[in-house]
């Protein structure tokens, strides 16, 4: 494209150059922005591991193991040899199960195995009481990757569920079911996926994450449940019987019965053996790892799969994330660079004071409670003191197939989750490792993470001026920031709690707010479709605090460079993606294109127009009353 202007695409202005020389490699959806430095960092790790794995002595433990695991995982000749027979004893076992109370008699195997059930639990941290755990129960995944996508009046769904089928058969092949036996299998398995859809949750409602607390006592499930002996389950894996249960998703269970019932049960069957072997594929044959990835990549138009040393270093580095994660960390991450990021974050929260407090939308009681939640915010910064002790448990034994060694390491996990329910929550815990490019923030512990890869550039670098790590890093640092005041955010406490601790004429001003931002974002257009104002609501409440927080510290720089800035902003988002994979993720990801993130948060700022004088005939102009800033 020539001749934009920076004042009519800022995107397109500071990364055209770039985005037309980039090539989005065959196993990727994406290249450029936060794929590059992944890819990069991948790199770097895997001659790390070809070299680590020639060593006879490596004094971390767990780091072994994950090399071990590398190995293992890299070992195509055995993978293949094995073919489909590390998993035909599980298939069997769901096959055999012809009978509710055979269902019922299994019911605890099948979940220590990992077999699809028609719904899901785990052990979470608790909203209401954040230093407590809880169970949690949720309807199953749907084949499609959003309820949406079902609806008649979209075209693509019989294509895709088209295509589903076609891989789907082509792993039954490798099971011992004749063929009439497997046409019936995927035809029930499509018609109990249909129920599914039409009871579980969307995309745009699982981003309203606090109202996935809705106590339940653990009578009322279960008779929801039924006839599942749940009650006998849940005894047999705690030991007792909680007497609460949190619902995820009311919707589904309320209608549970509609799934699941006498008419549906061989239905069931079916559904969780064609999901259970697409589900283990990845860790047997290459042919089954091609075929149970390649709905997937279909579907993000990634032209092939990883080779199989980068799945091996990608399945071991996320196995063992923690211990990965600070082999990369001591070893690359810098305590200068750290102690900088560590100063800019304090700076950022002591400006976000600051506006908390000048604040128009909240009272002095709401701004001294949002006040002590910035008080209170933790930093994690670069990558932990160690790694958790759960990775002492795990086994890795070379003689073992891959498959078994991941659903050894799965049940210790199981049991590590089982004895956490009486066990206080560790806030401790880092959400993220040091090797991975991102941040976040976790409402449950009220801190942010900022792991040591994306602490590189355009991110961040001790060589570029303030001006450009405010306008990288820094916005970063104020959006996770932000997201302890988002539409979800703000609905829990500086505990981590979900507590009410607005006036109610304040929160009616944010919620005022928020649906403004909602409006900015509502009817845009892309060439791979629309954009879901609401989906992504509070990720653009985030990006938009994380802008007004680093140009409130850009006002009182003396060096301030605006226009170093927001080139520097556009950089962090440059990106070029499968068009595929853009509209994939319009309907599942509460992250706006890159392109939006890039061209909208700027324009509610005075700085914007003054730096590069934006007049209102240009694109990148919005009128004054149009504007919003939250905090």
């Amino acid at each position: 494209m020539e001749n934009v202007r920076i004042q009519d695409d800022l995107f397109l202005y500071v990364n055209q150059e770039k985005l037309d020389k980039l090539v989005i490699p065959e196993d990727r959806p994406t290249a450029g922005g936060f794929a590059e430095l992944h890819e990069n960092v991948e790199k770097l790790m895997m001659n790390e591991f070809k070299s680590l794995e020639k060593e006879e002595n490596i004094n971390d433990v767990n780091l072994k193991k994950a090399i071990d695991l590398y190995s293992i995982a890299r070992n195509v000749k055995k993978r293949n040899n094995q073919g489909i027979k590390p998993i035909v004893k599980d298939l069997n076992t769901i096959k055999s199960t012809t009978d509710m109370n055979l269902l019922n008699r299994r019911l605890y195997n099948f979940v220590l195995n990992s077999y699809p059930l028609p719904f899901d639990f785990g052990v979470d941290v608790d909203m209401k009481d954040s230093n407590k755990h809880c169970i949690m129960l949720s309807g199953p995944k749907t084949i499609l990757p959003d309820t949406t996508m079902y609806k008649e009046e979209n075209p693509n769904k019989k294509q895709m569920l088209d295509l589903w089928a076609s891989y789907a058969s082509k792993a039954l092949d490798f099971t011992d079911l004749t063929v009439e036996e497997k046409n019936t299998y995927l035809a029930d398995t499509l018609e109990f996926d249909a129920i599914i859809a039409t009871l579980v949750k969307s995309s745009e409602e699982w981003s309203e994450y606090t109202k996935s607390y809705n106590p339940y006592t653990t009578n009322k499930v279960c008779r929801l449940l039924k006839p599942f002996k749940f009650k006998n389950c849940l005894k047999k894996i705690f030991g007792f019987v909680p007497e609460e249960i949190i619902v995820a998703d009311p919707r589904f269970l309320k209608g549970f019965n509609t799934l699941f019932n006498e008419e549906t049960f061989t239905k069931y069957i079916h559904w969780a053996y064609v999901r259970f072997i697409l589900s283990s594929g990845a860790c047997l044959s290459e042919e089954l790892r091609d075929i149970s990835g390649a709905f997937r990549r279909s579907l993000s138009g990634i032209a092939k799969p990883t080779e199989p040393i980068k799945f091996a270093y990608q399945l071991a580095s996320s196995v063992f994330d923690k211990p990965v994660g600070l082999y990369y960390g001591k070893k690359y991450f810098g305590e200068e660079a750290k102690k900088d990021v560590v100063d800019m974050v304090k700076q950022i929260i002591a400006a976000y004071k600051e506006r908390i407090a000048n604040s128009d939308i909240l009272c002095d009681a709401t701004k001294e409670k949002a006040i002590l939640k910035l008080n209170t915010m933790k930093i994690k910064m670069g990558y932990p003191d160690k790694a958790e002790e759960i990775f002492d448990k795990f086994e890795v034994n070379k003689k073992d197939s891959l498959y078994k060694t991941l659903s050894n390491i799965r049940k210790v996990r199981f049991f590590d989750e089982v004895d956490k329910l009486n066990k206080p929550v560790d806030k401790t815990k880092w959400q993220m490792p040091g090797h991975m490019v991102n941040a976040c923030y976790d409402p449950s512990c009220n801190d942010i993470t900022f792991p040591a890869a994306i602490l590189q550039p355009p991110f961040y670098s001790i060589n570029q001026t303030r001006s450009q790590n405010l306008g990288g890093i820094g916005a970063v640092i104020g959006h996770e920031i932000s997201h302890a005041f988002d539409n979800n955010g703000a609905q829990m406490d500086e505990f981590g709690n979900i507590n009410n601790w607005w006036t109610k004429e304040d929160y009616k001003k944010f919620e005022k707010k928020t649906k403004e931002m909602i409006r900015e974002f509502d009817g845009i257009t892309l060439p791979w479709g629309e954009v879901n104002s609401k989906l992504i609501v509070s990720e653009n409440i985030a990006d938009n605090g994380g802008m007004a927080v680093t140009l409130h510290i850009m006002k009182g720089m003396k060096d301030a460079n605006y226009e170093e800035y927001f080139i520097n902003w556009a950089k962090i988002w440059c990106q070029k993606a499968k068009p595929e994979y853009q509209a994939l993720l319009l309907k599942v990801d509460v992250h706006g294109p890159v392109i939006l993130r890039t061209n909208m948060p700027p324009r509610n700022f005075d700085e914007w127009y003054e730096t590069f004088n934006v007049k209102k005939t240009d694109k990148m102009y919005i009128e004054p009353k149009k504007r919003v800033v939250i905090w």
